[in-house]
């Protein structure tokens, strides 16, 4: 939720925001009048209170016609009293629900544009090239008895699969290693949960324009996160913080209903209805919010570069970004059978969009209570598994395991197995 404060004094920065978003950039008005009205309303209503307040005193002290005439005036006021205080909760709910359904504003320097206006920052390594013809991730996990997504469709449907034998175990080798790198940078560990209330999910801003990806359990008023974010954010929702930063790391399982999706990246484990994801998540002053996510940003790449894959960092378009974020930072994998680069990591700065809605707080310098801002970044999912298998294949058709996955996998190759 934006800062109101902030929109009255500078309303044209929301405004530029908006357009670069290709968002209606007449919400900026609509919203500045509602403040207004409700302003004005809440003045009205606590001068005719305070008026009512004054007037009983001379009730209590009149007598006869005086005394009737001033009840029927006391009357009057208390209508409309009660009249102004309804005036100006309508008004506040009416603000408050576009408010919500306003998008963060962009950090200066984020790319406008929509989905491909983003920009290149860095490539990190050249394309992996080969002497024979390559194998896609699917074709191998199959021949290596790590992917069935034969099974996995008969037991759950389209978009599940099974990660069996080695796929199970380079699973975890990679995930264990992002959560000892974070530990080692002063994560604390987290395992959260997977299902939310709709305050959790709605104070992290998936309930906007991305509600059709979430699935619901509507008997028990709960959601399946896509994300840890979601349960990460709200583990201080209405809570003063009293240090920062705070930085939290979150093994989970996370689900997609991929609504919109059809008929893309249906072959393999690219985009899949549930996978697990690592997700580093930070508590920060406002002020540090920039150096912060960059930090994250260089925590990711420092994970990139143990699974020895070649990438490019992107600055993610306005109009490509959740409504929660104001910048985003993603790196991209080689894919080698697909020749382009996916998305395998994201980081967000949410400024102080998500605080607000969850009301996490921390006292500034002057012992007042100030929202703090908010940060997410994935440090490896299900999907790194595409990149690795594809970018260490070998001509007989084994996968060479990265050294820094070695420890955790107990193997220095994968091999095709028998059928």
């Amino acid at each position: 939720m934006i800062d109101l404060r902030a929109l009255r004094e500078d309303p044209e920065r929301l405004r530029a925001s908006q357009r670069a978003r290709g968002e209606d950039d007449g919400v900026v008005d609509r919203l500045l009048d509602l403040d207004g009205r409700r302003r004005s309303a809440l003045t009205s209503f606590e001068q005719l209170r305070a008026e009512q307040k004054s007037f009983g005193k001379s009730v209590s002290k009149a007598q006869g016609d005086e005394r009737q005439a001033l009840l029927a005036r006391a009357k009057q006021l208390a209508q409309q009293v009660k009249e102004r205080e309804a005036e100006a909760d309508r008004l506040g709910e009416e603000l408050d629900a576009l408010l919500k359904g306003v998008p963060n504003l962009i950090e200066e320097g984020a790319p406008p544009g929509g989905e491909q206006d983003f920009v290149v920052l860095e490539h990190v390594g050249e394309p992996t090239a080969f002497d024979f013809e390559p194998k896609d991730h699917l074709e191998l996990g199959e021949s290596l008895g790590a992917i069935d997504m034969e099974r996995g469709a008969k037991v759950s449907g389209a978009r599940f699969y099974y990660l069996t034998g080695v796929g199970a175990r380079l699973q975890y080798a990679l995930l264990n290693l992002a959560m000892e790198q974070a530990v080692a940078s002063g994560f604390v560990p987290m395992y959260p949960p997977v299902l939310v209330k709709p305050e959790a999910m709605e104070g992290t801003g998936f309930l906007g324009a991305h509600a059709a990806e979430v699935y619901q359990l509507p008997q028990e008023e709960l959601y399946l996160v896509g994300t840890s974010e979601v349960p990460l954010a709200a583990f201080h929702m209405n809570e003063i913080i009293d240090e920062l930063p705070r930085r939290y790391v979150a093994w989970s399982s996370c689900f997609r209903r991929e609504a919109g999706s059809y008929g893309k990246d249906t072959r393999g484990i690219i985009r899949v209805h549930q996978f697990d994801k690592v997700e580093m998540f930070s508590y920060c002053d406002p002020a540090d919010s920039h150096a912060e996510h960059l930090r994250l940003l260089e925590w990711e790449k420092e994970m990139l570069a143990k699974v020895e894959i070649p990438y490019r960092v992107i600055d993610v378009a306005a109009g490509d970004l959740g409504a929660s974020a104001a910048r985003k930072y993603d790196c991209e994998a080689w894919v080698p059978t697909q020749n382009t680069y996916r998305e395998v990591t994201s980081t967000s700065n949410c400024t102080e969009f998500q605080a607000r809605r969850l009301a996490v707080r921390h006292r500034d310098a002057d012992g007042k209570n100030q929202p703090v801002a908010t940060l997410n970044g994935t440090l490896a999912t299900t999907r790194w598994m595409v990149a690795i298998l594809e970018n260490h294949q070998q001509a007989d058709g084994s996968v060479r395991v990265p050294k820094a996955l070695q420890k955790f996998l107990g193997l220095e190759v994968l091999e095709p197995v028998k059928r």
